[in-house]
């Protein structure tokens, strides 16, 4: 059994270099996907990705509840890809906030710390392989708004804590993979 993080920024061929892992493993192929349409251009996206992938996968959509997800479908002859990280910590984030205010939206929503450790934990205790998709966010320069800033931090720390998980981490630019870790 094997977790891996594929981390990168906007548009590096991180998802791309997951799916071929995943493909190469052989095993039976489980896509987490954790977008939501909420808006044109993100359907799109997500159309995109569907008709990307083949009958070989089996395709979960989980926005919040993803430890449950990990766990439901993790198993010794199954390799679960979960796309992305940062989309999901955005819907964990902001799944409560009714405005976005910049002032009191630093404190998470309730669910926030409940959901983060329900994950991190099915994780840990991944029957079979995972192979995990996230974005680097903290190495452009600060951002100026609150709420951008608290974002940030929160990425940081979750791919800190999945990364820590994780025998193995990839780091994409230009489509090209470095191996960080294993």
């Amino acid at each position: 059994m094997t977790r891996t993080l594929i981390i990168g920024g906007a548009r590096s061929g991180k998802s791309a270099h997951a799916e071929a892992l995943a493909i190469a493993s052989g095993k039976q192929l489980v896509y987490i996907a954790t977008a939501q349409a909420q808006d044109e251009e993100m359907s799109v996206r997500i159309r995109h990705h569907r008709e990307h992938r083949d009958e070989q996968w089996q395709t979960v959509e989980e926005p919040i509840a993803l430890g449950a997800a990990l766990a439901g479908h993790s198993g010794p002859d199954t390799l679960v890809m979960v796309d992305c990280l940062t989309v999901w910590l955005s819907n964990l984030l902001f799944s409560e906030a009714k405005d976005f205010p910049e002032i009191g939206l630093i404190n998470p929503p309730a669910s926030f710390h409940r959901e983060r450790a329900l994950f991190l934990q099915a994780l840990e205790q991944a029957k079979g392989d995972v192979i995990l998709v996230s974005n680097e966010v903290g190495q452009g320069i600060v951002p100026q708004g609150a709420v951008s800033r608290w974002f940030v931090d929160e990425a940081g720390r979750l791919n800190q804590a999945v990364a820590a998980c994780c025998e193995r981490a990839i780091f994409i630019v230009a489509g090209l993979p470095l191996t960080l870790k294993g």
